[in-house]
């Protein structure tokens, strides 16, 4: 089945943020952010974190680390994340053909959630940027109270088909992430990888992405 099949089959189109919407830290560094949240847990006294945590550029690996230590490092650590992610929103870089496929799919009158570990603060600052809020139906994003549920869990998948009243396997997901491909097979729904840079073609076959493109522009969408 093409992507276009795919696409006019489903009822609901579920998009991941970071990725196939825009580039979030275009403007400020991933690492940077990461740097500063290891100074939050610094400041709480856990200055001997593991080598994979203290030496990584991604934000989400302190985020989930700080999540292991306890409730209260969980929050702080979301917090000052959430805060860095709205400051960035600032300088997100739109992903090509991203907000006309957000606009070609709103016309279609079918709903549209958007689906990412990223939180909702950030996300909700985007769409009031670029003037899409009246295209999404529905955002399921990190909160402060489900880190351990983020992707490659189906939760927030799960909650974004359920708000949208949309069965599972009439929905399609666009992700940029193996996790993302894990996270609708788990919640039934078919998956679209977004391979945006090199190598991710091999690992979405590998983890059996329903299909896999390579741009957001040129989609048909038929109402």
């Amino acid at each position: 089945m093409t992507v276009e099949e795919i696409l006019n089959e489903a009822s609901a189109l579920l998009l991941d943020f970071d990725g196939p919407v825009c580039s979030v830290f275009a403007g400020i560094p991933a690492s940077t952010v990461a740097d500063q949240l290891r100074g939050v847990l610094a400041d709480g006294g856990y200055t001997d974190l593991p080598k994979a945590v203290a030496d990584s550029a991604d934000p989400f690996d302190v985020l989930k680390y700080a999540a292991s230590l306890g409730e209260d490092e969980s929050r702080y650590v979301e917090a000052a994340f959430a805060a860095h992610e709205v400051e960035a929103i600032a300088s997100a870089t739109p992903t090509t053909g991203a907000h006309e496929l957000i606009e070609a799919w709103h016309e279609s009158n079918r709903p549209l959630a958007i689906v990412s570990n990223n939180g909702e603060p950030a996300i909700s600052a985007y769409l009031d940027l670029h003037n899409l809020r009246t295209s999404i139906n529905f955002v399921s994003a990190r909160t402060r109270t489900n880190v351990a549920q983020l992707k490659p869990s189906p939760h927030l998948l799960d909650q974004a088909v359920a708000a949208l009243d949309i069965t599972p396997g009439r929905s399609v997901f666009i992700g940029d992430s193996t996790s993302d491909i894990e996270a609708a097979q788990a919640a039934g729904i078919r998956s679209i990888g977004y391979a945006n840079k090199p190598g991710k073609r091999s690992s979405f076959g590998s983890v059996g992405a329903d299909a896999i493109i390579h741009a957001l522009t040129g989609l048909m969408i038929t109402a």
